[in-house]
């Protein structure tokens, strides 16, 4: 079915991809060579260097006869997308870091690619080519075993979000204080959801003030607990955050984007309630998160836009709770006296 003349360059792809599936598995944590490679999938070895090599591998057995295109762009590009889907259909990876790694891939096997041609196209001998991508081939592991010997840096970031919201400032606190039950329905689309991140749920509460604990669950059994050290009614409320690991099921997330694990963790979330102008809040939501990775600057811009969809999907469900023109079935919270005490003050 497929012209004898595509087998080269089936095979330049074929040769790429049986690389690229040997370096993975021999970088992955559960087989004897993870004490050399310690930092293993998500380090810059893996993801930078060794799509680096995986391109110039494709680009050397693409037959030279190739056009310039085939050598330098499409040949890495199928390699990399036959990778990834090879990944996803023998479950090596998730959805969720298959869609991290393919800009990273993809830009490095080009970069290869061109790297070998140029260091090769004037070069008669095929011994010298082949040397140069052997060389190639082994920067990985070599990669590895120096990345090995530095601690991942900790980078912690802040990701805020904000809404104005046409209610004052007693109304919205009644809905942050606990979150009443969300729906499918309430959350507007995202992509997030489509590469599996859970959806939020609710968020309950022991008791009002400092050392109040909520319980924020979201779907597929996971729980974040919450601890209130800093309440301040009508103001600001802020707490501690620790993953409930006993309840989420091992299969929820991959385990390069657990929560609390090695590489990421959320520490922190706040509601800052803001005046507005009359009977307007601007309401603010931001989380501090910790980064352990020596590629922080580029996970950094994975979790900053996860973390900003879901916070700004939440304020946008309070937001619609809050306003006058919604209507929400599920009463609020009745404020406490102190809180009365408060609006009535401010109301004055």
């Amino acid at each position: 079915m497929i012209p004898r003349q595509r087998y080269p360059f089936l095979l330049a792809i074929g040769l790429g991809l049986a690389y690229a599936l040997i370096t993975r598995l021999l970088f992955d944590p559960g087989n004897g060579f993870y004490k050399l490679f310690e930092n293993e999938l998500l380090s810059v070895a893996f993801l930078v260097i060794m799509p680096l090599s995986f391109g110039a591998i494709t680009a050397h057995f693409t037959p030279q006869t190739a056009s310039a295109w085939w050598r330098l762009a499409w040949a890495p590009l199928l390699a990399v997308l036959s990778f990834l889907a090879t990944a996803l259909l023998f479950h090596l990876e998730g959805f969720i870091c298959v869609l991290i790694m393919s800009p990273l891939f993809l830009f490095m096997a080009w970069i290869g690619a061109a790297i070998y041609v140029g260091f090769t196209d004037d070069t008669p001998s095929k011994k010298d080519k082949t040397l140069v991508v052997a060389a190639f081939a082994v920067l990985p592991f070599l990669a590895g075993m120096l990345e090995n010997q530095v601690d991942n840096p900790d980078n912690f970031r802040r990701v805020e979000n904000s809404v104005l919201i046409d209610a004052p400032a007693a109304v919205v606190w009644q809905h942050i204080v606990r979150v009443a039950p969300i729906g499918a329905a309430d959350l507007r689309p995202s992509l997030i959801d489509d590469i599996g991140f859970p959806r939020p749920i609710e968020a309950t509460l022991t008791h009002e003030g400092v050392g109040g604990v909520r319980h924020a669950t979201f779907e597929r059994g996971v729980e974040f607990i919450e601890t209130v050290d800093d309440w301040q009614p009508l103001r600001r409320l802020s707490f501690s955050i620790v993953p409930n690991t006993a309840t989420i099921p091992p299969t929820t997330f991959d385990e390069h984007v657990i929560v609390g694990g090695r590489f990421f963790d959320v520490l922190r979330g706040t509601y800052e309630l803001r005046p507005a102008g009359p009977g307007r809040t601007r309401l603010v939501l931001y989380s501090e998160q910790r980064l352990s990775t020596h590629l922080n600057w580029y996970a950094g811009l994975w979790t900053g836009y996860v973390m900003s969809e879901i916070q700004g999907r939440i304020l946008l469900v309070l937001k619609q709770r809050c306003e006058p023109k919604q209507t929400w079935t599920s009463p609020p919270s009745p404020l406490s006296k102190k809180e009365g005490e408060l609006v009535s003050s401010f109301n004055h």
